[in-house]
């Protein structure tokens, strides 16, 4: 079967990689290469963690992507996936941790629930004065995401799969799918995982169900206590959701703000981190780890979420033309699935499995 695949992202490198080890012919093309600083799949590190509320679909996928992450580092050669483990700190409710216990002892995740003294022992860098409920998983890790993506797409090319670095026009009809330079593309199947830009490939099917949005990151210079082998990556659930991801070889301390930011184009935005971003991180940063006070931010980037209504992945076809699929919608946290997805996408394509409604465009309609 000939296939093309258009986004050599997470979602898009993961897909041809998984069509051509079936022996598929498969080109993958991207506009700007794999894991580029404009897409959601660059910058150098993306979390993979077990606890995702009462989501079965996303702890499995979660679980199989890691399987995936760590057998083809090991294949390759390449390191993919960094251990760290996670803390998770509530300040209110613990819901979203608590429903995901028994998914994740299904499938043998270790979640070890911490007293606030335990954490002062283990972690006294990290300030839980507030902190009422805290959660471990030894098992998770940082993803070297810009990297990854290109280790992926090399493998692909490696199997005998085509790579293009080149821009898809906006599709006019159904039919017809052409490269920048109007050559046209011909395949029995076309998957787009474009993040950002689906938008405005789609506009009529996604115009209204995908919203990047703009997104701020600060890596502060740290002392040895804060690299990784002294503590875990966090995440922290209070009025905002901060996250982080020790320092490392690769990078200083990365704090980052959940919260959406405004809607964003990937071509055009402006990606200076505000000054109001970066006093609000160096805020946070005093309070929640006292000995940063006084740190220098090192770096900053201004990256983007391509978030649905819901926070779901959007993994169907054009209800205009049966051999176009749609995988979008990363919400900012699709990254870690990337094999997983790329995965389940090839079986959908292929026919061996049906779509999944929880993310069809056709839950949108109701």
């Amino acid at each position: 079967m000939k296939i093309a695949v258009i986004g050599a992202g997470a979602f898009g490198s993961w897909t041809a990689f998984h069509l051509q080890s079936k022996g598929h012919d498969v080109t993958l093309y991207d506009r700007h290469g794999s894991g580029n600083p404009k897409s959601s799949s660059g910058g150098e590190s993306r979390m993979i963690r077990g606890i995702y509320g009462n989501n079965q679909q996303y702890i499995e996928w979660t679980t199989r992507s890691l399987e995936l992450w760590k057998s083809y580092q090991l294949e390759w050669e390449e390191e993919l996936f960094v251990k760290t483990g996670i803390l998770w700190m509530f300040s209110q409710a613990d819901d979203f941790a608590r429903n995901s216990l028994t998914f994740l002892e299904q499938v043998n995740w270790t979640v070890d629930e911490l007293t606030k003294n335990e954490t002062k022992n283990r972690f006294s860098q990290i300030n839980v004065s507030d902190i009422h409920t805290l959660f471990y998983e030894p098992d998770a890790g940082f993803l070297r995401a810009n990297h990854a993506c290109k280790v992926v797409t090399d493998q692909f090319q490696k199997l005998g799969g085509i790579y293009i670095e080149k821009s898809i026009n906006r599709p006019v009809e159904p039919s017809c799918i052409e490269t920048e330079d109007g050559t046209q593309i011909e395949a029995d199947h076309y998957i787009f995982a474009c993040g950002p830009w689906m938008k405005n490939l789609f506009p009529e099917k996604l115009g209204n169900k995908i919203n990047p949005t703009r997104q701020e990151v600060f890596f502060f210079d740290t002392p040895q206590q804060f690299q990784m082998d002294s503590m875990p990556m966090w995440a922290d659930f209070g009025d905002v959701f901060h996250y982080g991801i020790p320092g490392s070889k690769y990078h200083g301390f990365k704090i980052a703000n959940d919260t959406r930011g405004e809607s964003f184009d990937p071509e055009t935005g402006n990606r200076e981190p505000s000054e109001k971003g970066r006093k609000k991180a160096m805020d946070y940063a005093t309070y929640r780890f006292p000995e940063l006070a006084g740190r220098k931010i090192t770096d900053a980037r201004v990256c983007q979420y391509e978030d649905t209504p819901d926070e779901h992945f959007i993994i169907d076809r054009n209800p205009d033309a049966d051999n176009i699929w749609l995988v979008c919608g990363g919400s900012g946290h699709g990254f870690k699935m990337g094999p997983a997805i790329g995965e389940a996408v090839a079986q959908m394509v292929t026919g061996q499995n049906p779509i999944n409604p929880f993310f069809a465009l056709s839950r949108f309609d109701s």
